[in-house]
């Protein structure tokens, strides 16, 4: 096409020429409707000394096609701050993970564990652990925590190719393990100073963390999931996602080591009723006593009655008692040994009781 644009113009069918304008589509030989339309070469001017076609067609781009300003920058902190003052809105922000921090000389503070870890099954004496996940922090003595010292990640390959259940709900593949190996030093040493380990299922974890590394039965240990009565403070569960949010964030969890980073969050969260954060109810709870109450030697039909109290089953798998059993604050005990004679043994019995602290809970060992 010749002319100072490289659009066409049509004209109307009949026309002589005068009553012309531009086609948006002159390449194709359609109109903006996606008709057909004969296309021609424009001439310097529809109307003697009016301005040209393509300066009319200029015109009337510049009329239908304005140039937007660039939006400016949104203050997405004060349009959260704004959503939260709200009682229709609730914010949940992205987890980043705290960045690590030089603890001061003089502080007084101690060091806590977080762990975590993935494995190839449920059962600890023979399932392996195929990923380790630990942050190290400080919290002061009233359950603050101050900062985080390091972290640590590792994988480790089992002697079996992980089954497809477990990648499916870990995204660990055997790739992704192949040739790792626990450094057992490193690991001993990261945990040596720490005074109390927690995770968000220690029955779990502190059983298979002291088969790989003794380290562990000589430290105290906390449960998150188990140790704070998250219903009573407002939440519907103990799933540590729902937590999280609770807290007010949310994380795409893809390594043990993001959940000990959800997990320092969720124990830093302060509950509005007490003031206090969630921590520093566990550590109350984690340094009393409990006894365990075996319910040896019952009759089978009584074990819905036991179930309703709390009572869990033991196989006697690993060592302990073929029994039912039950874990009450010392202040409890006495009403529990009531409950077994008068509702379970109809007679006066001595049940086998086990006095439990944070150094032996959760482990297989008692």
């Amino acid at each position: 096409m010749s002319g100072c644009c490289a659009q066409g113009v049509v004209t109307e069918p009949g026309s002589t020429g005068t009553n012309i304008r531009p086609v948006l589509s002159a390449r194709t030989g359609l109109n903006p409707a996606g008709l057909p339309e004969k296309v021609v070469n424009p001439p310097e001017s529809p109307v003697p000394g009016g301005p040209s076609v393509c300066q009319t067609y200029a015109m009337i781009l510049s009329q239908a096609s304005p140039v937007e300003t660039p939006p400016k920058p949104v203050d997405l902190q004060a349009m959260a701050a704004a959503l939260a003052r709200s009682p229709d809105y609730r914010i949940l922000r992205r987890l980043a993970a705290r960045p690590t921090y030089t603890p001061i000389i003089g502080n007084d503070v101690r060091t806590g564990i977080l762990l975590d870890t993935e494995t190839t099954g449920l059962e600890h004496s023979n399932d392996e652990i195929i990923e380790l996940g630990m942050v190290k922090f400080d919290y002061t003595t009233e359950g603050r925590i101050v900062g985080v010292r390091n972290t640590f990640s590792a994988f480790n390959e089992p002697s079996a190719p992980i089954p497809a259940e477990v990648t499916a709900l870990t995204g660990i593949t055997d790739e992704m393990v192949g040739g790792h190996r626990f450094d057992d030093a490193a690991i001993a040493a990261f945990v040596d100073d720490a005074v109390i380990v927690i995770a968000h299922n220690s029955g779990f974890d502190r059983k298979f963390a002291e088969r790989y590394w003794p380290v562990f039965e000589h430290k105290a240990w906390g449960c998150s999931m188990s140790e704070i009565d998250w219903r009573k403070h407002g939440f519907a569960g103990s799933q540590l996602g729902y937590l999280l949010n609770g807290a007010g964030y949310f994380h795409h969890a893809h390594r043990a080591v993001d959940d000990c980073h959800a997990l320092l969050e969720v124990l830093a969260f302060e509950f509005p009723t007490i003031g206090s954060p969630a921590l520093a109810l566990l550590l109350e709870t984690a340094r009393k006593p409990t006894m365990r109450v075996w319910a040896e030697q019952t009759a089978f039909e009584l074990k819905d009655l036991l179930k309703r109290r709390g009572y869990r089953w033991n196989d006697g798998s690993d060592g302990r008692p073929k029994s039912w059993f039950t874990d009450v604050d010392e202040t409890a005990l006495d009403d529990e040994i009531a409950f077994l004679r008068s509702q379970i043994y109809m007679q006066d019995v001595e049940p086998t009781v086990q006095r439990l602290t944070a150094f032996t809970r959760f482990s297989d060992r008692i």
